[in-house]
Order: C-alpha cells, then structure tokens, then sequence
C-alpha cells in the first residue's frame, strides 16, 4: 500500500497576502456575498480612489451586511463623487509643511517622513487619498535630501514615520532607513504610523521587532483602529510581539459616521485596545478631505461622545479628541 503524505498549506506571506489583496470592486462584492446593485457604483468610486482590501480584513467583515462597520470603511460609494463646500484635496496643508521631498515639519521638535505612497487598505476617508506621491517621493534618491534636512535642524528629536504606510517597505529597506536616522545625533525618538498592525497582522515579522528592538532610539508605534471588530486575535498576537520589542503602542481612530460615531462603540473599542496592549491616543475628526463629507459628525455630536465615555471610562482610557488644522503649531483639541 503506497503511504500518501498530506499536503501541509503553508500560511500565505504578508508579502503575499498585500499582493493578492482584492482591487476589483466586483470580487469583495462576490467575497462578501453583497448586492450587485452595488457595483456601478462602487466601480465609478473606485476610479477616483481605488479599492484595496487584504482578504485578512475582509474575513472579519460580516457577509451580507451593508452596513458593517468594517466594510463601510473600505467600499467605495457613490457618494464620494460630490463635491461638497469645504471639502479639498489637501485638507490639513501637507503641501505648505514640505521641505524636502516626503518630509513635512509642521511642529516644533518633529518631523514626518513620508516613506512611500504605498497601503494595505485604501480607507475611504483617507486625508491623503489625493496626495501626490510620484511627485514628493524621498526614496526616490535614498531619502538623502530628507536626511540632509534633518541633520542640520538640530532642533528636530523626533522623527514619524508615515505614508502611505511605512510598514509596506521590506524589513531591509526599512531597517536600512532606520539606521540611517540613528547617525542623526540629536534624534531621539522613532514614531512609526501604520495600519498594517491591524489590517494585515502577519507583517509584524520577528526581523521588525528585531530590528525595532536594537534600534538606539525609544520607539512608539501609533496603530490606526476605528472599530473593536478590527481586533482579533491575530492583531492581538501583533501587537504582543510589537510589545515585546520594547516598542509603546499607542492608537488613533478618526470618528466616522455610521462607523463609530456612538458612546458604546468607542467604549468597547477603548476597552478592546487595551486589553491587547494598546493605549488610546487621539480621536480625530474627519480631515475634510474630497470624498469624504459622508463620513463627517458635527462637533456638537462629537463633544458629548468624549462626554458620556469620560463617565464611564478610566481617565488613561479615553483618547484625546482633535483636529488637525493647517498652519496650526499642534492638533487642537475640542
């Protein structure tokens, strides 16, 4: 009798995973077994800001349900074709606060270096949806005029990481940055923004936390959650091996109407960052973005949101709720 030895599946790469993340709005409606009526314009959206979703965040998106909080984050609506009064493609000032290719200083002691234009997750509500990446592109030539920038202002001890998503460069290529930045004398900290912690867990690789570990700089990683159904147990092993490099999770949400915009959801979400590790940090209100105003709540509404969950949550709980205003020297507070 011939002896058959099973086929062991072995689990698919993050590289794997971001390159057959699903980009036809077609295949998510087919995915997550939604109406058809959907499509036209779904596809009409998505020729404005194209669809991306990892198939490790559709699989925690409900199937049949329009309203998911998940999914409206990343289905394209027609609604995104208005153009509504207030709303622009720059809506925070990026442009103004560039001082080399891909670096922004538009605060004291800090910089932002946006490392590429590259996501695992196109948000809808995304402040950058419009940015021109090809344009203001620092690795275009090793990120030297960046580098150049930050070495003489010697005022600068802090340097974000940013994009884009910086988690979407190699462990090398970003390791290879990271030690460029640690020949700057007077930078003192490394603050890193993704999403990837939360949309494609499996990138936290034991040669990121390696690296973030040795690095000479205290390290901050500030995630991007909006909703506790993000949070399974695989960003929960995320965030413990994030940890374990010595690394301060912090997170940012931005209040999203028909996504979080109630006192329960925020609270279960505040509840749910920490019990894997993660402090909360800000809550934003919508950068006013082209695109977006579907996703925007009223100040009023968001005021007596930070209200009701001050009453029920612990002080360190409770994010601090902001906008970003161009040409403001801090997020400012509401």
């Amino acid at each position: 009798m011939i002896q058959v030895t099973p086929t062991i599946l072995q689990p698919k790469s993050w590289q794997q995973e971001l390159a057959t993340a699903i980009t036809d709005p077609a295949e998510l409606l087919k995915v997550l077994n939604l109406p058809d009526t959907l499509l036209p314009a779904a596809r009409q959206a998505s020729q404005l800001f194209a669809l991306k979703v990892p198939l490790a965040y559709c699989q925690r998106i409900r199937q049949g349900d329009v309203n998911d909080p998940l999914l409206r984050q990343i289905l394209p609506l027609g609604l995104e074709l208005e153009t509504v009064a207030g709303y622009s493609a720059d809506p925070v000032g990026d442009h103004a606060a560039m001082e080399s290719p891909g670096l922004l200083q538009k605060y004291q002691g800090r910089a932002l270096l946006l490392t590429t234009g590259a996501c695992a997750v196109h948000c809808r509500y995304c402040f950058r949806r419009e940015f021109p990446y090809t344009e203001a592109n620092p690795a275009r030539n090793d990120w030297q005029q960046a580098l150049s920038y930050l070495t003489e202002a010697t005022d600068i001890n802090e340097i974000i990481l940013s994009g884009g998503d910086p988690l979407t460069l190699s462990d090398e290529r970003l390791n290879s940055l990271i030690q460029a930045l640690e020949a700057i004398p007077h930078l003192q900290r490394l603050r890193i923004h993704s999403r990837l912690p939360v949309v494609l867990p499996n990138r936290i690789t034991d040669e990121l936390c390696s690296t973030l570990a040795q690095s000479r700089f205290q390290t901050v990683m500030v995630l991007h959650s909006n909703h506790a159904n993000e949070i399974d147990d695989t960003v929960a092993e995320a965030c413990q091996q994030l940890a374990s490099s010595g690394t301060a999770l912090l997170n940012q949400s931005v209040l999203l109407a028909g996504i979080n915009d109630s006192a329960e959801q925020l609270i279960t979400l505040s509840e749910r960052l920490f019990a894997v590790g993660v402090l909360p940090y800000y809550l934003h209100q919508l950068d006013k973005v082209s695109g977006g105003a579907h996703f925007s709540v009223a100040d009023s509404v968001a005021k007596q949101l930070l209200i009701d969950i001050q009453a029920k949550l612990s002080g360190y709980l409770v994010p601090k709720l902001v906008r970003e205003s161009a040409g403001a020297n801090s997020k400012l507070p509401l």
